[in-house]
């Protein structure tokens, strides 16, 4: 892979966990107190549902510290290695914990009586917001898993062929 092309994708990461700090430590709790504020009626769901999104930011987080991992093994020729494996199950646990986190949301926001001002914000929209992530993020756990054995196979492969020759 061109050095480059790993050097840009670092800064994106780079760039998206420095950005998901600030969205934990900011605008997260900011946005909910300010809701809360606003309509009094959802202080008691302000905290459950920040502790629930900057748990679910830091999967993604999690997810982009394996995949820089994964950039430093393909820049050593080392991505076809049994360590591999471990930096892709990790994607795969990040995506399956904030998949379990959104499902849990849409739950508590589909039977859950969350009172709604009449401006307009409707519970519903959350709920197809978290429908959404559970949705992209069940479809993001089975795409890796399906890459995880592709990358199995791509090892034998390499095996086999370092046997011949």
């Amino acid at each position: 892979m061109h050095s480059l092309l790993v050097a840009i994708l670092r800064i994106g990461i780079a760039a998206a966990v420095l950005f998901g700090l600030f969205a934990q430590a900011v605008i997260i709790p900011t946005t909910a107190a300010d809701e809360a504020a606003l309509f009094p009626p959802y202080e008691p769901y302000a905290l459950p549902y920040v502790v629930a999104s900057i748990l679910g930011v830091a999967c993604v987080q999690v997810a982009l510290g394996a995949i820089w991992m994964l950039l430093s093994m393909v820049e050593r020729d080392a991505i076809f290695t049994r360590s591999a494996f471990r930096w892709v199950d990790t994607i795969i646990g990040a995506a399956v914990v904030a998949t379990v986190i959104a499902l849990a949301a849409a739950v508590h926001l589909t039977f859950g009586t969350i009172p709604s001002p009449d401006d307009g914000m409707d519970v519903e929209g959350a709920l197809l917001a978290a429908l959404a992530c559970v949705a992209v993020g069940a479809a993001f756990s089975m795409l890796m898993v399906i890459m995880r054995t592709l990358l199995g196979k791509a090892m034998d492969m390499r095996t086999e062929l370092a046997e011949v020759i």
